[in-house]
């Protein structure tokens, strides 16, 4: 089980963003690499507080992060943990750590000699699941043009900043000289130039590709959420980090299902006969169609509940329930026969409303429908 995000930044769910940036300050400048040279742990611990901070310091992953836990970010939803790597780090939070590591570089790792690697672009693409799709989770295969490193193209340092991706600006103020350090403007902070580049390379050396892409979205994710699958977007020049590619969810509506929660909704309308003799009934669900059998008697207004029949929850907690509504439909025409029968039964006892303390009031079934 993935440790908690908060728990990581040693700081609670009622944290401010300035407390959360100074807690993972605090966490990055213990373990990072340039501290604890070959440390595996240190390391391990540098990516966890990095992970935690890339969902904390963002107000809309924070809030699902809250909502729905890591699973929130199941799929490739997340920072991609496992996979990610210190290039990822310093290319996103690099600013974080100020001058404490040699103005904001680091070494150590891939012998980079305090060189930060530039990250590309990200890509942002929609995705369509209908509700069978959100009830199990699915895994998507989508073409995605990307622009990829050309081939035979090459590379050289670049003669601004020597390689290392940054240059360093000394200024004259009243307290005294101060030293900052800042991007290149020339390369970007990739620390290279393009040496040689084919015809069908732009000026960065790339070029567009179609490449297929599978995506792993798991069961109970909802209208508008965003997934990221990491380094699917478009590549960086020279030794940079490939950008990530974002998914965004949208939900297509079902005929006759519909969605609350982690609960489906289902609306049923039988006939008066039905409702006075009982019967049996085939709905939809998720998992196919499902048989109910409705007692003699049953009013109108009758919830059923189906449990577990809902949604998978997206926090792993089980699923919700398939709530059938209830509705005796009261025919609008009546030939001869039938408005006869209908006028003797006005005064007939059987006729007569009698709600029983089980029967529950409008008020009682919402209820019951939230909890």
């Amino acid at each position: 089980m993935k440790q908690d995000y908060y728990e990581i930044l040693g700081v609670s769910k009622s944290a401010s963003a300035a407390e959360i940036k100074k807690a993972y300050r605090k966490k990055a400048v213990e373990f990072h690499p340039d501290k604890n040279p070959g440390d595996a742990k240190a390391e391990e611990n540098f990516k966890k507080a990095a992970e935690a901070y890339e969902v904390l310091s963002d107000a809309d992953k924070k809030a699902r992060y809250d909502q729905f836990g890591h699973a929130a970010f199941e799929g490739g939803g997340g920072f991609g943990g496992g996979g990610m790597n210190m290039d990822d780090i310093f290319s996103q939070f690099g600013d974080i750590f100020g001058g404490a590591f040699g103005g904001g570089g680091f070494s150590g790792f891939g012998g980079g000699g305090g060189q930060r690697r530039a990250k590309g672009s990200n890509l942002r693409i929609r995705v369509k699941l209908n509700l069978e799709e959100i009830a199990n989770g699915v895994e998507k295969k989508v073409k995605v043009r990307r622009k990829v490193q050309a081939d035979g193209v090459t590379y050289k340092t670049c003669s601004t900043c020597g390689g290392r991706g940054q240059v360093t600006k000394i200024t004259n103020t009243i307290l005294g000289r101060m030293q900052t350090a800042a991007t290149c403007n020339v390369c970007g902070g990739s620390g290279q130039m393009i040496d040689k580049r084919p015809s069908d390379a732009d000026a960065q050396g790339l070029k567009q590709a179609e490449e297929t892409v599978s995506i792993n979205i798991p069961a109970g994710v909802e209208d508008g959420m965003q997934l990221k699958v990491p380094n699917k977007g478009n590549d960086a020049p020279g030794n940079g980090v490939p950008g990530d590619l974002l998914v965004a969810i949208e939900t297509i509506d079902h005929a006759s299902l519909k969605r609350e929660g982690d609960n489906l909704h289902y609306d049923l309308y039988i006939s008066i006969s039905e409702a006075v003799l009982g019967t049996s009934k085939e709905i939809d669900s998720v998992g196919g169609k499902v048989r109910i059998k409705l007692e003699a008697g049953i009013q109108s207004g009758k919830i059923l509940r189906l449990r577990g029949k809902g949604i998978s929850s997206l926090n792993g907690y089980g699923s919700g329930d398939l709530l059938v509504h209830v509705n005796v439909w009261t025919p609008k025409e009546l030939n001869k026969e039938q408005k006869e029968f209908f006028e003797k039964m006005q005064h007939n006892e059987n006729f007569e409303p009698r709600p029983e303390k089980s029967d529950k009031s409008f008020f009682e079934k919402v209820k019951d429908m939230f909890s």
